[in-house]
Order: structure tokens, then sequence, then C-alpha cells
């Protein structure tokens, strides 16, 4: 996957192959895939400044496996602590 992050101050709508859109606030960074990098309709985008190609890695990021790792942790506490209280 491609990261993306929108350099503007305000929401983008990201065209995308396949009439998909990545809605993106300001700051705010997507992951699409490399096939649409090469999207005529992306680069004008690129072009202008808007958005900027941050990162094209394989591998999950840090982020979504973080965010994961979170709620797993969080539910495995709560499922404990429920079952301390059963005992």
């Amino acid at each position: 996957m491609t990261a993306v992050s929108n350099k503007t101050q305000k929401p983008l709508s990201v065209p995308l192959p396949g009439g998909k859109t990545l809605h993106l606030g300001p700051g705010k960074t997507g992951q699409i895939s490399a096939k649409a990098v090469d999207d005529p309709r992306l680069k004008k985008l690129i072009d202008a400044g808007a958005i900027e190609i941050v990162g094209d890695d394989s591998r999950p990021t840090a982020g979504p496996g973080g965010g994961k790792r979170g709620r797993t942790s969080t539910l495995g506490h709560t499922a404990g602590s429920h079952r301390s209280g059963d005992r």
C-alpha cells in the first residue's frame, strides 16, 4: 500500500481508479493501492501540491497494527477483569 497525505487546510476527495474516492481531512493521511498512484487525476493533485505521496510499502504500517493491539489489549483486560469478578 502507498500512503498519501492531504497538504491543504481543507478536506479533499481524492479520485481513485474503479470509481472509488478517498476522503482525506486536512493534514490527514490515507492508504491507496500502488496502481492508484499512476492515475492521471491523482497525479494532477500531486502536481498542484494538494496531496503528497508519503510512503510506498507493502508491509502494514505501525498505525493500524498499533490500533489493533490497543483494542485487543483493552478487550482482554475487560474480559479478565470481568472473569475475576465472577470467581
